[in-house]
């Protein structure tokens, strides 16, 4: 691995043979499609992303100066949670939980790497696997709910919610927000057939959103397409593709509302909605209830330098955090707690400061920036910090970034020398 440290942090990359980066780009797309198959360890996601860090680091990878920072973060979190649990390292999840989580470090730097240079093309082979992986998992999810597959319904759902090949319902469809968002940059700004084909998947992956019943990816489809959209709109380069895209999302939104309509037509569907739409469950409620918790536990935490440890707040209080900021102190004490949310709204500010950057890949940026944005919301909530494809997206942000500033770099030197 190369270290490029040059004045602005980076080096122009050297071309790679064209076997090389064809390989390259296709490891890209199997990582990025085997992350949909998680309900099995090690998940053939882990074996396809230890397969393309080897082979990238074997084929030519380089870590930028501008990515020391977010180095500096992982590791610093990383130990706040070994230190914490030192004591408890005799727990085989506990050994587990740590591993992983350095595992999902690792991963960050490699996303980052990856993503900073051949940045538009490996890009377009991330969203290409990811859409691929998505239309797996959505149609697992869908014929398991609807009892499509002999057997299936039992190993593709939990508790009547479509988890497909995921172990849990809210993290499939956490997962599908990014691909849907993939799929609907695509119906509002490409070609005619492109755009029906993912219509078509984006109505796929919508529909296993709404079967997962969650509540979270329910609102995160619907707040982060309004946000992309948004986004798309003020960066668009011309007023017909801004009017094309407020047609479509109009049509979108139209065509969405029909689609709940008819499927709450079944009694079944209608009944679980129902139930899950309702903002008054009784694990949210109370004392040692989900928000009960983040405030006692909070307070626990001003007083425990060194945390609790990893898997130990369920000790204390009825269920897990859930809430990712709060169970960084809990878990890795003062140092985590103050790293973790230090990484994420790191990632957050500049990301927002690189929204309106003229590079290649910039409609890539606005989706994975708009699915980002929703998971780190989503963290106040729901425990995220081992979701694979929130380090994926958190690399994939600061490689882009990286690779923005060597973009502008070269652009206004070769805008200079002309």
């Amino acid at each position: 691995m190369a270290y490029a440290a040059t004045a602005g942090g980076m080096n122009a990359a050297a071309p790679a043979a064209p076997g090389v980066l064809a390989l390259q780009r296709a490891l890209v797309w199997l990582v990025g499609a085997s992350g949909a198959i998680v309900f099995i360890e090690p998940s053939p996601y882990e074996i396809a992303t230890l397969l393309a860090t080897v082979a990238f680091f074997a084929t030519g990878l380089r870590l930028r100066l501008v990515l020391m920072p977010l180095v500096l973060l992982l590791v610093l979190l990383n130990v706040g949670y070994t230190i914490s649990a030192i004591p408890l390292l005799d727990q085989p999840e506990v050994a587990s939980w740590i591993a992983t989580s350095w595992y999902m470090a690792v991963t960050v730097l490699f996303f980052a790497m990856v993503t900073s240079e051949d940045t538009a093309a490996r890009l377009d082979m991330l969203r290409r696997g990811l859409v691929v992986g998505a239309m797996v998992a959505s149609l697992s999810a869908i014929a398991g709910y609807f009892n499509l597959v002999p057997g299936g319904h039992d190993l593709l759902t939990l508790y009547e919610r479509a988890r497909g090949t995921f172990k849990d319902p809210n993290v499939l469809g956490a997962f599908l927000i990014l691909p849907a968002l993939f799929a609907l940059q695509s119906v509002v700004s490409d070609k005619l057939a492109k755009a029906f084909r993912n219509v078509i998947a984006f109505g796929i992956m919508s529909l296993a959103i709404l079967l997962a019943f969650s509540r979270a990816a329910w609102g995160g489809l619907i707040l982060t397409s309004a946000f992309m959209l948004a986004l798309m709109v003020l960066t668009s380069r011309t007023n017909a593709q801004r009017s094309r895209i407020i047609i479509m999302a109009i049509v979108a939104v139209v065509l969405g509302l029909a689609l709940i309509a008819v499927l709450l037509s079944f009694d079944s569907i209608a009944e679980m909605f129902k139930q899950r739409a309702s903002f008054d469950q009784s694990y949210d409620e109370g004392r040692f209830g989900r928000f009960g918790r983040h405030i006692l536990g909070a307070e626990m935490a001003l007083d425990l330098p060194f945390g609790i440890g990893p898997l130990q707040f369920h000790r204390f209080f009825p269920e897990d955090t859930h809430n990712s900021y709060l169970n960084a102190f809990m878990s890795g004490g003062w140092l985590s707690g103050v790293c973790y949310p230090a990484l994420v709204f790191t990632t957050v500010i500049t990301g927002f400061r690189h929204i309106f950057v003229r590079v290649p890949w910039q409609r890539a940026y606005l989706a994975v920036f708009s699915a980002f944005v929703g998971t780190v919301g989503e963290s106040f909530v729901i425990d995220t910090d081992h979701w694979r494809h929130f380090w994926m997206m958190l690399g994939a942000m600061w490689g882009m970034i990286a690779a923005a500033q060597a973009y502008k770099i070269r652009s206004d030197g070769d805008a200079s020398s002309a």
